[in-house]
């Protein structure tokens, strides 16, 4: 990935995404932010104990950081729910709202995903000029929430999956990624993932999933950075459990 910085943020850029004048995108890490403790610094999250003072600060200076006009954010369930904010529908971002992927193609909007060893994965059209961010955890990869994003795309903005451009950030990696109940967790069709450790590698899930979704593997990039065997520039929650959540940014400019 490309490391950046900006007002004395690191961020990181996917090198298939970075060139797209259209488009602002970053993967943040901790650093850079004015939380404390164990949510020390860069905190963008404000349902896990941090100081919300703390957690606005950090926002608007990764909001600055992208040059965006708003976040549009959710409550990350899990699941496998799209959530679609169109300029057709002269939509204001006013919330609550509830989902684990985000889609948009209005200017200055910026989706904002938070993450400590879920994927975060960015998905953009430069034909259609639409963008997604998706929270794609154990839970949302083996109900493919990833297919239901791409579909959510070709259906309500007529995306062709041969034009996506998608990037999956640092994340749990098939190292640290260990299942001791995968039986019960994890369907049977997902086993072909697992090492003889029980650690599943859920990037190659992904990008399995991106490809059966029509995205050419050529139009991908995996960061293959794990979280929990970096926790000095990454949250983790396996590795930390009460810890910080990164954001992860895209937007139409």
């Amino acid at each position: 990935m490309i490391l950046k910085e900006r007002n004395g943020i690191p961020f990181m850029q996917f090198p298939n995404l970075a060139g797209y004048t259209e488009l602002t995108h970053a993967m943040f890490t901790r650093a850079g932010g004015f939380s404390n403790g164990p949510y020390k610094s860069l905190n963008v999250s404000f349902s896990i104990g941090d100081n919300e003072g703390d957690v606005e600060k950090n926002r608007k200076a990764v909001l600055n950081c992208v040059g965006g006009q708003e976040f549009v954010y959710a409550k990350q369930a899990h699941g496998k729910d799209v959530l679609v904010f169109s300029k057709d529908d002269n939509c204001i971002a006013k919330g609550p709202f509830v989902g684990d992927a985000l889609i948009s193609d209005i200017p200055g909007q910026m989706l904002l995903i938070k993450v400590a060893d879920c994927q975060p994965i960015l998905l953009h059209d430069p034909v259609r000029k639409v963008v997604a961010n998706i929270h794609s955890g154990w839970r949302g990869s083996i109900k493919n929430i990833i297919g239901n994003t791409v579909q959510t795309m070709t259906g309500r903005y007529g995306c062709s999956p041969g034009d996506l451009l998608a990037g999956i950030g640092p994340s749990l990696g098939p190292c640290c990624a260990e299942f001791i109940n995968f039986r019960t967790e994890i369907p049977e069709k997902f086993w072909d993932y697992k090492d003889h450790d029980d650690k599943f590698d859920f990037w190659s899930i992904s990008r399995d999933q991106l490809c059966e979704s029509g995205i050419p593997e050529g139009n991908m990039h995996i960061s293959r950075m794990c979280t929990m065997c970096d926790t000095d520039r990454f949250f983790s929650y396996r590795g930390e459990k009460t810890t910080g959540r990164m954001a992860a940014v895209i937007g139409i400019i």
